[in-house]
């Protein structure tokens, strides 16, 4: 285990005694024992459920909102742990899901299981530009920056599918 892949007892405390680590942890998500980017990615769809109804312009906003909340949530749980992109900070993929979908917010139910698997892919594989970013941009924007991008790249392979199939 390296130093972005285990916590330590005294990391795991930082995290869970202020508000950014709850957040940057998406509530616990992030401590899953293995996988955590997984199941980061697959617990926002959970509340993605919930808003798909948003209009357009309201998920816009979500999205701002979110990435604004992620700069500061993963760059304060970064300088908390000593770490600044921590595989337990799953905020970022939060917001990188919840862009994957959108394509699929009035889309078929496997719509959902291709966007998912679409922004894993990425966010996995890293294809330029990610890596570049993740590698080069550091702190909070950089943790978010990767998965904003990654969540793009599915989404318009999704939208792309979604108009030649559905």
């Amino acid at each position: 285990m390296n130093a972005r892949t285990s916590l330590t007892p005294t990391q795991r405390t930082a995290l869970l005694t202020h508000p950014a680590g709850w957040l940057a942890l998406f509530f616990g998500a992030g401590l899953a024992p293995v996988a955590q980017g997984t199941v980061g990615s697959a617990l926002a769809i959970l509340p993605w459920w919930f808003m798909r109804d948003l209009a357009v312009p309201a998920w816009g906003l979500v999205l701002i909102v979110g990435f604004a909340i992620g700069l500061w949530a993963c760059g304060e749980s970064g300088r908390r742990i000593g770490v600044s992109d921590h595989r337990a900070l799953v905020w970022d993929e939060v917001i990188g899901q919840w862009i994957a979908l959108l394509p699929a917010l009035a889309a078929p139910w496997w719509a959902i299981v291709a966007g998912f698997a679409l922004f894993r892919f990425f966010d996995v594989l890293k294809p330029w530009p990610i890596r570049w970013l993740d590698a080069r941009v550091k702190g909070g924007i950089g943790v978010m920056l990767d998965d904003v991008v990654a969540g793009v790249f599915a989404a318009v392979i999704l939208a792309v599918a979604l108009h030649f199939l559905a």
